[in-house]
C-alpha cells in the first residue's frame, strides 16, 4: 500500500520525466581538466609506474581494447562494435523507447538486466584513462571518446534500458567524472561541449529520479553521492547549487538512517557494507562533514577491520553484485582492503593495511601512495548486526546472529546462526555467497537459502519465505543471548525463531584452535527433520571437523564471484526425531589432535586427544532448554 505523500511524490516525479524526455536540457559546462578538487593524476600515475597495479592495470587496458570485457564472473566479447543495450549472454536486446516503458525486469523480454549495466557503468573508460596516464598511448583516448560517442548514438536522453536504474545513471556519471578529471583536457572542443551537456543531463535526469520509494538503500545513497558532486564538481552547471544541497542533505540522511550504532550497515550485507562505506567516504571528500558524520565512518571502518580479519579477506554474507564504487578489478574478497586503506588515510587511525592497498582508491583520491598500518585482532560483538567477530592474529569465526534487513530484506539471506571460519590462509566454512539475481530463479532462492550457509534447516523449509529474488515474507525473529570474551576464550549465545520452532546455538572459541559448538532445536509435537549444514572451503577441511551423529558428505555449490560458481562440498548431519533435539560439533582449526564427541542428557562432551595430552569440555544445555 503507497502512502498520498508517496502517490503524491511519483505523480510529479513521473510529470517532471515526461517533460525532460520532451525537452531535453540542454545546459553547458565550462569546467577544466584535472578537477581541482582531487590530487593530479599525473603525479599519482607517475608514482605508481612499474607497480604490480600498474603493470595489471595496463594488462586488463588490452583486454578492453580488445572490446573483452572483464565483468563480474566472466569476460563479456562483443566484437567490433558494441551494443550498448543487449544482454550478450541471451542474446537479448531492447529498444531505446522511453524508459519508464522498457521490462528491464522481465527476463524473457530485456534478458538479465545486470550482464548489460554492468558494462554500461563504464567503469572500465576510468580504467583506459588511468592506463594512457600511465604510458601515454593514444589507443587508450581513441578507445574511450569513441565508446562514448557510440553510447551517446545507441541511448538517447531517458531513452532505453541504460535509463530504468538510477543508480547505474549514476554509476556512469561518476565514471564520467573520472574520465573528465584524468583526460578531459585531451578531448577536442566539439566533443567536450557534448560530454559536458550529457553529464548535465544525467545529473537533471538523477535529482529527478532519488530511490526514496523505491529503493532507499546503496541506490538512494550512491545517487545522492553523485548528484552532490556534481553539484561541488561543476558549478557552472546551472542546477549545481540545487544539487549540491539535495544531494548533500539526503547523504547526511542516509547516514543516519542505513548506518546503525555499531558501525554495520543495514542490509545485514558485507558487500554492500564495503559499497556504502566508499559512497559515504566519498562524500566526504567533497563535503565538510561534521564530526558525527566521521564518528560514523569510524565505526564503519572498525567493523570492516573485524569482517576482513587477520588475512584480510572479506567474507559474502548476504548478497555480493560483484560491482565496486571504483576500480572494479581485482579478487573480490579483497576489495575492502583498499575501502580500509582509505579511511586509514582519511580518517588517520591505523586500521590494518598494506601500501598496495592504496593504489586502487586512495591513492587517486587522497594522493597518497606510500604508508602502512596494523591493528591488533580483538574479538567483538557488533550488537545491532547481530555479527560476533572471534578473533585472534591467525584466525577468524564469525557468528551471524542478527536479524534479517529492513523492510523486504531484498539483499539478506537465510543464515541466521551460521558460522564461517579460517585459520591462516585456510577457509574452513565458507558463506555459499550469491551468484545471480534474476538470471536463474531457482539458483537465485538455492544460494540465498538456509542450505546453503552453515546452520539448521527444519522440515526443509527456509528460515524465510521467499517472495521473488528481492523479497523475504515472514522473516524470523533473531537475537544474541550473550556473548563474553577473554583472552583464553569467547563465548557466544544466539537464537532464531519463526513458525513456533526455535534453534538456540553456542558457540565457543578455546583460543587459538578449538571451536565448539552447541545446537539445541525445540518446537511443536511431533517427530521433524532436521539438517545441519557445513559448507567446506576445501576438501580436506572434512577432517578437523568432529560430530556427535554421522555426517555425509554432498555436493554443493559455491560462488566467489556474482556469475560464476564451482561445485564444492558440504557436511550435512540429518536427524529426524521428536523435539528437542540437540547437535554437538568440535572443529579444530589447525587440524591437530583427534576428537570425541558424545552427547549427554545434560548436553554434550568434548575430549580433544594430543599426544599425550587429554582435554575434556562440557556443553551444557542452557537452564532455558526445555
Amino acid at each position: 500500500m503507497r502512502s498520498p505523500r508517496e502517490i503524491s511524490f511519483r505523480l510529479q516525479q513521473e510529470l517532471r520525466n515526461i517533460q525532460l524526455a520532451l525537452l531535453p536540457p540542454g545546459c553547458k559546462g565550462n569546467e577544466q581538466s584535472p578537477l581541482p578538487q582531487f590530487p593530479d593524476p599525473r603525479k599519482i600515475a607517475q608514482s605508481l609506474a612499474g607497480t604490480r597495479f600498474a603493470t595489471e592495470l595496463l594488462c586488463t587496458a588490452g583486454q578492453i581494447t580488445a572490446h573483452e570485457f572483464p565483468l563480474l564472473g566472466y569476460v563479456l566479447e562483443t566484437g567490433p562494435g558494441i551494443d550498448w543495450r543487449r544482454d550478450y549472454l541471451n542474446n537479448i536486446v531492447t529498444e531505446p523507447r522511453y524508459f519508464r516503458l522498457v521490462p528491464y525486469l522481465d527476463t524473457a523480454k530485456a534478458g538479465d538486466h545486470k550482464n548489460i549495466w554492468e558494462l554500461n557503468r563504464h567503469q572500465h573508460l576510468v580504467l583506459l584513462a588511468q592506463a594512457f596516464l600511465f604510458n601515454g598511448n593514444r589507443q587508450y583516448l581513441d578507445e574511450i571518446f569513441a565508446q562514448i560517442e557510440s553510447w551517446w548514438e545507441q541511448n538517447p536522453f531517458q531513452k532505453g534500458i541504460n535509463w530504468t536504474s538510477a543508480l547505474e545513471v549514476a554509476f556512469r556519471t561518476f565514471s564520467w567524472i573520472w574520465i573528465f578529471h584524468f583526460v578531459g583536457d585531451r578531448m577536442m572542443p566539439q566533443f567536450r561541449a557534448r560530454f559536458l551537456r550529457s553529464l548535465c543531463q544525467h545529473g537533471h535526469h538523477l535529482a529527478n529520479n532519488l530511490s526514496f520509494y523505491f529503493s532507499p538503500n546503496t541506490h538512494l545513497l550512491g545517487e545522492a553521492v553523485v548528484l552532490h558532486a556534481l553539484g561541488v564538481l561543476f558549478p557552472s552547471f546551472p542546477r549545481a547549487k540545487q544539487w549540491e544541497k539535495l544531494g548533500g542533505n539526503t547523504v547526511r540522511n542516509q547516514m543516519t538512517r542505513q548506518v546503525r550504532a555499531d558501525g554495520s550497515y543495514f542490509e545485514q550485507s558485507t558487500y554492500y557494507h564495503v559499497y556504502a562505506l566508499d559512497m559515504f567516504l566519498f562524500h566526504a571528500l567533497l563535503s565538510q562533514p561534521s564530526a558525527e558524520y566521521r564518528a560514523s565512518l569510524v565505526r564503519m571502518a572498525d567493523f570492516l577491520q573485524a569482517l576482513l580479519g587477520p588475512e584480510r579477506r572479506l567474507p559474502f554474507l548476504g548478497d555480493d553484485d560483484g560491482g565496486r564504487w571504483f576500480h572494479p578489478y581485482g579478487p573480490r574478497d579483497e576489495f575492502g582492503r583498499a575501502t580500509l586503506a582509505t579511511c586509514s588515510v582519511y580518517l588517520g587511525q591505523d586500521w590494518t593495511y598494506e601500501t598496495e592497498d592504496l593504489y586502487p582508491q586512495a591513492a587517486w583520491f587522497l594522493g597518497r601512495t606510500t604508508g602502512s598500518a596494523k591493528r591488533t585482532q580483538v574479538s567483538r560483538l557488533f550488537p545491532d548486526a547481530g555479527l560476533a567477530a572471534l578473533l585472534t592474529e591467525r584466525s577468524q569465526i564469525l557468528f551471524d546472529a542478527g536479524p534479517f534487513g529492513p523492510g523486504r530484506a531484498g539483499h539478506s539471506h537465510a543464515d541466521t546462526l551460521s558460522l564461517v571460519v579460517s585459520h591462516g590462509d585456510e577457509q574452513i566454512l565458507i558463506d555459499s555467497a550469491t551468484y545471480t539475481y534474476v538470471g536463474d530463479p531457482a539458483q537465485r532462492d538455492a544460494f540465498r537459502g538456509t542450505a546453503a550457509h552453515n546452520t539448521i534447516r527444519i522440515d526443509r523449509r527456509d528460515q524465510a519465505t521467499s517472495v521473488g529474488p528481492f523479497w523475504w515474507g515472514n522473516p524470523p525473529a533473531a537475537k544474541v543471548l550473550s556473548w563474553e570474551s577473554t583472552a583464553q576464550e569467547d563465548t557466544v549465545t544466539g537464537q532464531v525463531e519463526n513458525d513456533g520452532f526455535v534453534h538456540r546455538r553456542t558457540v565457543r572459541f578455546v583460543k587459538p584452535n578449538l571451536l565448539l559448538v552447541l545446537d539445541v532445536i525445540t518446537g511443536p509435537s511431533g517427530a521433524h527433520e532436521l539438517e545441519q549444514f557445513w559448507h567446506l572451503g576445501f576438501p580436506e577441511a572434512k577432517n578437523r571437523i568432529f560430530f556427535s551423529q554421522p555426517a555425509e558428505e554432498q555436493k554443493a555449490w559455491h560462488s566467489f564471484v556474482f556469475g560464476e560458481r564451482h561445485e564444492g562440498q558440504c557436511l550435512v548431519v540429518k536427524r529426524t526425531a521428536a523435539l528437542p533435539v540437540g547437535f554437538a560439533t568440535a572443529i579444530v582449526l589447525d587440524g591437530s589432535g583427534k576428537v570425541n564427541v558424545s552427547e549427554t542428557t545434560n548436553g554434550a562432551v568434548v575430549e580433544v586427544i594430543a599426544g599425550d595430552s587429554r582435554q575434556r569440555y562440557e556443553l551444557p544445555y542452557s537452564s532455558e532448554t526445555p
